[in-house]
């Protein structure tokens, strides 16, 4: 069957979720969905903290009506060359719809019902991408297609003829049994999602660097930032070398440490394959490749130039970080009594040094993901390490000790 191409104006690497209240008289409006976002935010936080995004994390927020489509809660996420992203995404949404049953998810991307074009072996022949829009739906944790015959006669071709959101939320709250999808789709899409959450582990890759130990410290706090970084130098383009061209400003090559860095296995691939050799004005140098740490060096030096081209970009006008009383609101405190309640710190002591670092990580995504402002405005990568710079204390040598004990690094 021919794949189902409708384009909706998103980004070619970005894909969209809407979760709407399935009926439309449903009590609260607003507040009830602004409440679901909190309690899904809440519920999915050991998942969500553990996980590291290509480019955008997944984040919902309150979108009022416009036109024929419903208030409801959502967002877009572009995710650059790791498509593994969408489709965690894809599990994540399911399962909101099954633990929230009175949401019903919307999901699509550039190419339209990606989720119809997994399942197209299987989909009944009247679905063409002239009348799939607003047919496919999460629903209690289940895929649902709204058939044809259900869409009242219009002034126009049937066969043409796309129901309205509300129509649709209209079927599926008070008939959904009759619109379940087919067992074959439901199946091709449940196996493309098949080891969701054990696959986030999976996708990790653990390895040692060798870095300014400016930029060891920033990713202490904030390890979410080694994908701006490692995006920086895969997609750099000429004048983004110019920074690097000169003594480094933000990271100096000394003093340097070595650290372990958690990329996913994404990230780590386009930062390790690509060939380059540091220009002798930037104070970066590598020892010879038959160096036993010619990895950790290699990899160092192109992450921090990573970091280099992120902070060359800067605005310049750094604002202290406005972010540091998020971490002691209510919803800080629900956010974390879940990821204990689910074991997310996995017995660890608290205040050991496995610990501290999951807290980071769990505070990394609450304070980028979860607790920022819908009228805030989007702080680029190189600002947020600037500002770092200003307000964390850099221990040499509690990281000289550290780098003498590190955990082992992943296997290639």
């Amino acid at each position: 069957m021919e794949a189902l191409l409708r384009r909706p104006p998103l980004p070619e690497d970005a894909v969209r979720y809407r979760l709407f209240a399935a009926a439309a008289e449903a009590p609260g409006g607003e507040a009830l969905l602004r409440q679901c976002a909190e309690l899904a935010a809440v519920r999915f936080a050991p998942l969500l903290a553990a996980y590291v995004w290509q480019r955008q994390p997944f984040r919902l927020r309150y979108v009022p009506r416009r036109g024929e489509t419903p208030a409801h809660i959502g967002g877009t996420t572009q995710f650059g060359d790791n498509v593994e992203d969408e489709w965690f995404i894809v599990y994540l949404v399911r399962e909101i719809t099954r633990e929230f049953p009175g949401l019903a998810a919307r999901i699509d991307d550039n190419d339209g019902e990606f989720l119809l074009i997994e399942a197209a072996d299987f989909l009944p022949k009247w679905l063409n991408p002239e009348n799939s829009e607003n047919r496919v739906f999460f629903y209690k944790g289940e895929l649902h297609i709204i058939p044809l015959s259900e869409i009242p006669e219009q002034d126009w071709d049937l066969s043409a003829a796309c129901p309205t959101i509300p129509e649709a939320l209209a079927l599926l709250s008070t008939r959904s049994e009759e619109f379940l999808a087919a067992e074959p789709i439901r199946a091709a899409v449940h196996k493309r999602i098949n080891g969701y959450p054990e696959k986030i582990q999976a996708s990790l890759h653990r390895a040692h660097c060798c870095l300014p130990v400016g930029i060891a410290a920033v990713l202490r706090q904030r390890p979410s930032l080694v994908a701006a970084a490692v995006q920086a130098f895969y997609l750099r383009d000429p004048s983004d070398l110019r920074a690097c061209r000169r003594p480094f400003r933000a990271f100096p090559a000394e003093p340097h440490v070595m650290t372990l860095v958690t990329f996913t296995r994404c990230l780590y691939a386009q930062l390790a394959q690509q060939k380059f050799v540091p220009d002798r004005r930037s104070g970066y140098t590598l020892p010879s490749p038959s160096h036993p740490q010619y990895s950790a060096y290699e990899l160092g030096m192109k992450l921090a130039h990573g970091f280099e081209i992120l902070c060359s970009k800067s605005s310049k006008v750094v604002a202290p970080d406005a972010k540091k009383n998020v971490l002691s609101g209510p919803l800080w405190e629900r956010f974390l009594r879940s990821l204990k309640e689910k074991d997310y710190f996995k017995g660890e002591m608290e205040g050991s040094a496995k610990y501290q670092e999951l807290l980071r990580m769990a505070e990394d995504h609450f304070q980028q993901s979860v607790a920022v402002p819908e009228s805030s405005i989007e702080v680029s990568p190189g600002d947020e390490i600037l500002a770092l710079l200003q307000t964390i204390s850099i221990d040499l040598e509690e990281f000289e000790r550290e780098a003498a004990c590190l955990p082992p690094e992943d296997g290639e």
